[in-house]
């Protein structure tokens, strides 16, 4: 784990789970702005590694949790203990433990982590000064499309997110292709259309061997920190948040049509399956977006890029993070 010297670890007790936390200290004199970093999948603290080292280097206290279900953190059995409002939950605990309850911090999300962040500014706007968000839009809740049906009549059963659907099922053929391949697959994905996982044929477009190398953003070292964790947790804690996408339409109902009031900057690559899925770059370009989000600062798309941004092009990212935090200080 090169040029992590300096990360503490801890684990907090928040909201009735253990969480481990990986933490950068600022310029050590308190009082440093605090950016706390929300993963996606199939990441962990770990996919903030650049950004914590560069930030923590500028003054800002730098805070990434591995959320309930991932890594070093406490992953309950029930797979309605992974709703909007348990993650949430926990977030909210871990700001009031890293600043003593009373102050705001940073936020940047990834991924599922994009998707709790936005979750977290619209029930507690409070806590969040500033938001950089990345991958995923936000999407307001549509009373007449219940998710996970909508998403396979448009995509298919063999869509990732309706295969992740039955307990226990995908979990048994990831171990059958072991824990490696399916994490080296997802970290280097970078088709700019929808994911599909066929029964009994997970990944088989990708073994012509375009798919063996390991992009110069991903070392093998990165790879195993990542497989060594999902051996001791396996996949089901963040497949769990795939899970509870209807129950969580069902319990935001008192949100819809609720807007985004956190001033945002909204980063995607052009690559991305999320930029190119149907409708994104309508919403994006046709005012949707900034009429959801009125904060919305800007949307940059960055070029040749796919979804792991912040690890493919990280020098970029962290100027996007300063530049916007910085209008806060």
């Amino acid at each position: 784990m090169s040029g992590l010297d300096g990360v503490e670890h801890k684990t907090l007790k928040v909201n009735g789970i253990n969480m481990h936390v990986a933490e950068l200290p600022g310029s050590g004199s308190g009082g440093d702005p605090i950016i706390l970093f929300i993963h996606g999948f199939p990441e962990l603290w770990y996919t903030w590694r650049h950004q914590m080292t560069a930030l923590s280097s500028l003054g800002y206290r730098t805070i990434a949790p591995d959320l309930r279900g991932y890594g070093d953190t406490d992953a309950p059995e029930k797979v309605e203990d992974y709703t909007y409002f348990n993650i949430v939950g926990d977030l909210v605990a871990l700001i009031d433990a890293v600043t003593g309850g009373d102050e705001a911090v940073f936020v940047v999300g990834h991924d599922w982590g994009a998707m709790i962040a936005w979750q977290l500014c619209m029930y507690r706007p409070e806590k969040v000064k500033a938001l950089v968000n990345m991958s995923v839009l936000f999407s307001p809740r549509n009373p007449d499309r219940v998710p996970i049906p909508t998403l396979r009549r448009f995509f298919g059963d063999d869509y990732y997110i309706c295969r992740f659907q039955k307990p226990g099922e995908i979990e048994a053929e990831f171990k059958k292709l072991g824990t490696e391949k399916v994490l080296k697959e997802f970290l280097t994905y970078k088709t700019p259309g929808p994911l599909y996982l066929p029964k009994g044929k997970l990944f088989k477009s990708s073994e012509n061997g375009a798919s063996s190398a390991l992009p110069p953003w991903l070392t093998q070292e990165d790879l195993d920190y990542y497989v060594t964790n999902y051996n001791n947790k396996g996949f089901t804690g963040p497949i769990n948040y795939y899970r509870n996408i209807d129950r969580n339409w069902e319990l935001t109902t008192p949100w819809t049509g609720a807007k985004i009031s956190v001033p945002v900057k909204f980063i995607v690559g052009d690559q991305d399956l999320t930029y190119n899925s149907p409708g994104a770059k309508e919403y994006i370009n046709g005012g949707g977006f900034k009429k959801d989000v009125p904060l919305l600062d800007e949307t940059v798309v960055l070029k040749g890029v796919g979804h792991f941004l912040h690890e493919e092009s990280p020098e970029e990212i962290n100027q996007h993070i300063h530049s916007f935090f910085q209008k806060f200080l």
